[in-house]
């Protein structure tokens, strides 16, 4: 086999997530559209990813935007609402691959704050045998330093390091920086990869 490790992305790869979920019979969709948009909710969120406390965004959004402070605060009040369990075929893979002896890690772009959630929304993530999170170190996704962390924290080659990650451009700065990147795009395409790469693993 060419492959030491497996590395997985969480969000939309072992675990579904939809951040308009803890807004469905409290906001209509489209005001949430707008929220969104008005506070640029995607940096914000990647700020969060990226080790700011929940209380200095609330803080900005209130500061900036206090019309939308409220609805802000319903999604950190119901973010468990925003995984709603795991993705469908992912678990089985990572079992196979365990039970082939290759190593199974996570890299996320996640709060600290609120990852506790992970686990119980799709428990695959119990099954690693750890997770960088980017929240608990300050960096996040597609920051190239996360991958110099991911290898030298785990002792990892990254030539033989397979990751995973459903953002192109976290797969390019994975690539980058020497691992073996697959753009996730179905746990079954996924697996497809996997056995080409020589794992002894059951076929999609």
């Amino acid at each position: 086999m060419t492959v030491d490790a497996v590395v997985f992305d969480l969000g939309n790869v072992l675990v579904r997530w939809d951040p308009y979920l803890p807004f469905v019979g409290r906001m209509d969709r489209a005001e949430v559209e707008a929220m969104f948009d008005e506070i640029d909710f995607p940096t914000i969120n990647h700020g969060l990813d990226a080790g700011r406390p929940w209380s200095e965004a609330r803080a900005e959004v209130l500061r900036r935007y206090p019309q939308r402070a409220d609805a802000f605060d319903l999604y950190r009040a119901h973010f468990a609402e925003a995984i709603p369990g795991p993705v469908d075929g992912s678990e089985p893979l990572v079992r196979d691959l365990v039970r082939i002896g290759i190593r199974v890690l996570g890299l996320t772009n996640w709060s600290a704050e609120t990852f506790h959630h992970a686990e119980p929304a799709a428990p695959a993530i119990g099954l690693l045998e750890d997770v960088l999170v980017s929240g608990e170190v300050g960096i996040a996704k597609p920051d190239p330093r996360i991958f110099r962390l991911l290898a030298s924290r785990y002792e990892l080659d990254p030539a033989r390091t397979v990751f995973t990650d459903d953002s192109a451009p976290n797969v390019a700065a994975a690539a980058a920086e020497g691992f073996d990147a697959v753009l996730f795009t179905d746990p079954d395409e996924l697996r497809t990869d996997l056995v080409r790469r020589g794992l002894p693993i059951p076929a999609a």
